[in-house]
């Protein structure tokens, strides 16, 4: 059963174009990847899923429900779980405090001790550092705490966008493993992320954006040996 579906979309930034009838789902339970080259448009993909962005034709639906161009909170209330693009943290607020903030909707001010619990688990250096303000934190330990601020409002679906960007290849590792952990306990995830290979490797299935259009799409690991894939994305 498909937890998301945005069909035929079009989003514009001003009078600029990024996204031209874009089209892709994700089932329940199911890790999905959205690869391509800077400025294809999978930024702007989940900003307009998350509602930052509003699509000027098109519908996105969400848990059966239409959220085509509802505001960020009422869509973040629903079960989606936005983590973007550089790591952005409450710099000047402890860990602790970042994570209070990622369990703000209702249903996971109920459960925040073991949603924190949980995270901790995943991240045992966060909780090391809980009381540490997080503008001091390592990068690698800020993608945990966004990653895991991403996890305390409990959401039904996880959007991440380039988690490994910038990233020792240790920590590239550990980010992975844990996005892979997180899916084999039942998270459904939508991924974006320049490092195709780990990407389609994690995947069930992936998409293909080039310059807001989806070129290609089909289970991960096909795709991974896909010709194409190959020349554009591994260099082989």
């Amino acid at each position: 059963m498909a937890l998301l579906e945005v069909e035929g979309i079009d989003v514009f930034y001003g009078e600029l174009q990024a996204l031209w009838g874009v089209s892709l789902k994700v089932d329940e339970g199911e890790f999905v990847a959205l690869i391509g080259p800077n400025g294809a448009g999978k930024t702007t993909t989940l900003k307009a899923i998350s509602g930052l962005l509003k699509p000027a034709k098109g519908q996105i639906v969400f848990d059966g429900k239409d959220i085509t161009g509802l505001p960020p909170h009422t869509i973040a209330a629903m079960g989606i779980a936005h983590v973007p693009e550089g790591r952005q943290i409450f710099p000047g607020l402890t860990v602790l405090e970042n994570l209070k903030i990622g369990a703000y909707v209702r249903r996971a001010r109920e459960k925040f001790e073991e949603s924190l619990e949980f995270v901790f688990s995943l991240f045992p250096r966060l909780k090391e550092r809980r009381n540490q303000i997080a503008g001091t934190l390592s990068g690698g330990e800020r993608q945990m705490l966004a990653i895991a601020r991403g996890l305390m409002s409990r959401p039904k679906l996880l959007m991440l966008d380039e988690p490994s960007l910038g990233l020792a290849p240790k920590l590239v590792l550990e980010v992975m493993d844990t996005l892979k952990r997180l899916h084999g306990e039942g998270l459904t995830i939508l991924l974006v992320e320049q490092n195709v290979k780990y990407a389609l490797e994690l995947a069930d299935r992936a998409y293909v954006l080039e310059t807001g259009r989806v070129v290609m799409e089909g289970p991960g690991r096909e795709l991974l040996e896909d010709p194409r894939i190959k020349s554009a994305y591994l260099g082989i």
